[in-house]
């Protein structure tokens, strides 16, 4: 919950309620005063009073301001105006005005009590961080009189990004209306029925305010792939090892990961154990892999999903997290072993050749003996 605080600012503009209309402008429009000149009657060598003060429109947010990373929500804000007279100043000395000078000024004070008034307010929401998007335009919040609430709250469509790290996100909303600036009345005649030919001069100001709040982004466990290895070849069978990092901020209880197999892959063992991971910690889970003999050699991305047990004994999955990998040309699979039995075969040559030579100095050693 929060309260604006006052930070207002005024731009003279002395028109007809009608160009209130500006205020459908959009959101990066900057509210300027209008180049309208004041009409002959409007006059303030005759204004009576001199008053303070104006709208002071404040805002609550309604419901949580506690989101997860990813969330896609609708802030609902409460305007209310809490504008006050604050004084005024007679500009006339009332010993020397005649009765319909009393009258006039007596009307003028009736009018003027409406400069608290916020004629049709428009609330933008802005996100002070990347992280956060408003999904919504200007906002449109009617007008509200001194004391009055809005029917219903003004509404705004946020995003969170997957990738926020979790605390505060700051928001401003700023609020732009029209307010009575200030009033002048003429007339030339009272009579019985009242006063003839009395006009009445209305100057409108365009008032601001703004204020600053927080959005706030839960803690908890996140993962992340921080190594694979293993060789993987066309029709054959492999080991991957993948090791998977807590980066959150929470601990993780009793972690499983599950991979996705797709094309070329295939498995018959697409989980493992992870074990309880807290923030920091690491650690290798190994897959089965069987390769499909058509499979092209290059890279490739597994998809993975962690369950595990939050905080508040509450089980959670985490978002897909790629595993990266790559298959290789069957041919240094080949290569591999066409060396293998290239050693293996020198290895039984050596074993024979040493195994002649030893039957050979037997036998010389025999026929020795024998002479």
């Amino acid at each position: 919950m929060f309260k604006m605080t006052d930070s207002r600012y005024a731009v003279p503009i002395m028109v007809s309620l009608a160009v209130l209309l500006l205020f459908a402008a959009p959101v990066h429009a900057e509210f300027t005063a209008a180049n309208a000149e004041l009409p002959d009657f409007f006059n303030f060598d005759e204004n009576y009073y001199t008053v303070y003060g104006g709208p002071d429109v404040t805002a609550t947010l309604v419901g949580d301001n506690e989101f997860e990373r990813g969330d896609s929500v609708t802030l609902n804000l409460d305007l209310m105006n809490k504008g006050m007279i604050t004084g005024f100043r007679s500009e006339e000395d009332d010993f020397y005005l005649t009765e319909l000078e009393q009258k006039l000024q007596s009307t003028e004070m009736s009018y003027e009590s409406q400069r608290t008034t916020a004629i049709g307010i428009v609330a933008v929401l802005t996100p002070l961080d990347p992280a956060v998007k408003v999904k919504s335009g200007p906002q449109e919040a009617g007008t509200l009189v001194s004391g009055q609430k809005t029917e219903s709250p003004v509404r705004f469509n946020v995003e969170i990004s997957k990738n926020a790290e979790s605390g505060s996100y700051p928001m401003r909303l700023d609020l732009y209306y029209g307010y009575q600036k200030n009033v002048q009345i003429n007339g030339d005649n009272e009579t019985d029925l009242g006063i003839t030919n009395m006009e009445i001069g209305l100057w409108y100001d365009v008032g601001a305010q703004n204020t600053t709040f927080d959005l706030f982004v839960k803690d908890e466990a996140r993962f992340e792939v921080t190594n694979v290895s293993g060789d993987l070849y066309p029709d054959t069978e492999g080991l991957l090892y993948v090791t998977f990092e807590n980066v959150g901020d929470l601990p993780a209880k009793d972690a499983t990961v599950r991979i996705s197999a797709a094309d070329p892959f295939s498995t018959t063992d697409d989980q493992a154990f992870l074990g309880t991971l807290d923030s920091g910690e690491s650690t290798v889970a190994v897959f089965k892999l069987k390769v499909d003999d058509l499979a092209v050699p290059k890279a490739y991305a597994l998809n993975s999903e962690i369950k595990y047990e939050d905080t508040d004994g509450h089980d959670r999955i985490s978002d897909t997290v790629k595993i990266k990998t790559e298959v290789l040309p069957a041919s240094a699979n080949d290569s591999g072993s066409g060396m293998t039995g290239i050693i293996i075969g020198a290895v039984l040559v050596i074993v024979i050749a040493g195994g002649a030579y030893f039957v050979y100095r037997s036998r010389s050693s025999n026929n020795s003996n024998d002479e």
